[in-house]
């Protein structure tokens, strides 16, 4: 299983948030999409953690192209809604 380097910072949002599985995100201004894995966070929506073997990065469920690997943060990719809210 890869590892993710110590001194990598986590996937975060254009404003500084860190991403995390179960949100809800735009893409491009035009786009939208569900994380369904925030690997460098360990944290996974159900069936996720099979995409920890990318060592890092998010996993997000798009509407424009299925499932896109994000390895870094992306200043196009913004929160739209936590999981939870």
């Amino acid at each position: 299983m890869a590892k993710r380097d110590a001194w990598r910072p986590m996937v975060k949002y254009a404003d500084g948030q860190r991403v995390l599985a179960g949100d809800v995100v735009e893409i491009d201004g035009q786009y939208h999409g569900v994380v369904i894995a925030a690997i460098d966070d360990k944290s996974y929506l159900p069936g996720g953690e099979d995409w920890e073997y990318l060592g890092t990065g998010a996993m997000i469920d798009t509407d424009f192209g299925g499932l896109v690997h994000y390895p870094e943060d992306d200043e196009e990719l913004v929160l739209v809604r936590r999981a939870d809210s």
